[in-house]
C-alpha cells in the first residue's frame, strides 16, 4: 500500500507515536503494580497518563512543520460538457420543497 500523502514532518511524526506511547506507558503502570504492588495500583497512577499525553502533546506542538504534507487533496478542476449532454449540476444543497415529505 503506498501513501503518498503521508507527512514526514516532525509534528506529525510525534503525534503519530501518541498511541504507541499510551500503551507503553499503561504497560508500565500495570508491570509496577504487579511487581511492586500498594501505591503503584492503576487507580492511583492514572494522572501519569495524562501527564505522558501533556508531554507527547507539548512536544508536537513546539516540532517543526518543514516539510508537511497537507493530507487534502485539492479539488479537480471541472469537466467541460460534452456536446448532446446537459450540465451537470454542482450545488449538493436540496432546492426547498424537495424531498421534505411535503
Amino acid at each position: 500500500m503506498s501513501y503518498q500523502g503521508h507527512c514526514k514532518c516532525q509534528r506529525c511524526t510525534i503525534r503519530g507515536l501518541m498511541g504507541p506511547v499510551i500503551v507503553v506507558t499503561v504497560g508500565v503502570l500495570f508491570l509496577l503494580a504487579e511487581i511492586r504492588g500498594g501505591f503503584f495500583e492503576f487507580s492511583n497512577t492514572w494522572p501519569v497518563i495524562l501527564v505522558v499525553i501533556g508531554l507527547v502533546s507539548l512536544a508536537s506542538a513546539f516540532a517543526s512543520t518543514e516539510g508537511h504534507n497537507d493530507s487534502r487533496s485539492p479539488v479537480p478542476p471541472a469537466m467541460p460538457a460534452q456536446q448532446g449532454m446537459p450540465p451537470v449540476p454542482t450545488s449538493t444543497t436540496p432546492t426547498s420543497g424537495t424531498g421534505q415529505g411535503q
